[in-house]
């Protein structure tokens, strides 16, 4: 039966719009990092270099790649964790120049893929279509541990208030957030989906 993260892993992937504590076990992921505004051009080009290496580790099965353990399932979201430079954090008044993020894409990956394996398809993609950005692909394994997580409903741009609401749950948790870092998971395709639709899950590290 193939595996649907949207059906079987809803307390990872789907949670309500009201912050919730969670513990997100260890996880492995094509991992790349950058730096810059999320609205330029370039930024894309991460996400396409992602997105073909988990494809071609989804379609493996149909060209005689199949590795021991292979199922069926559906490819997993875009990830990004976020923080600013170091320069932009001496300073940091609370206002966000976009031009200072710094982050970590990633796509999370079946337990079946093993490094010789993703290194093996980082080559094979390579070959069928050379680009600089695998040679910055990592293949991770990342434990999130405790966290807070919250669904934000519209823009991006939107999020400060999101992120007031789970800090405020913190609190009256007796909880802390250990640093501004955060993660998202985009449930929604910027390209296609209008800003005030758009679904992504915000979490951050709590201790």
């Amino acid at each position: 039966m193939k595996h649907e993260w949207r059906k079987k892993e809803k307390a990872i992937y789907l949670p309500k719009t009201k912050a919730e504590v969670i513990e997100v076990p260890e996880f492995q992921f094509f991992t790349i990092r950058g730096e810059g505004n999320p609205g330029n051009e370039s930024f894309s080009r991460y996400i396409e270099t992602l997105y073909s290496l988990s494809y071609a580790i989804r379609m493996s099965h149909k060209k005689g790649l199949e590795p021991e353990g292979f199922y069926e399932y559906t490819v997993y979201p875009l990830e990004g964790v976020w923080d600013i430079n170091e320069e932009a954090k001496k300073t940091f008044d609370g206002t966000i120049n976009k031009d200072d993020f710094v982050f970590q894409l990633m796509i999370r990956q079946p337990n079946f893929v093993t490094e010789d394996y993703a290194a093996q398809i980082i080559e094979m993609v390579r070959d069928k279509k050379p680009n600089e950005l695998l040679d910055e692909v990592k293949f991770e394994r990342i434990k999130e541990g405790k966290c807070i997580q919250m669904l934000h409903l519209g823009s991006y741009d939107d999020e400060p208030g999101t992120f007031e609401i789970m800090e405020n749950f913190a609190q009256e948790n007796g909880l802390r957030r250990r640093s501004k870092v955060h993660r998202e998971i985009y449930l929604s395709d910027a390209r296609k989906t209008p800003a005030d639709k758009l679904k992504t899950v915000l979490r951050f590290n709590v201790e």
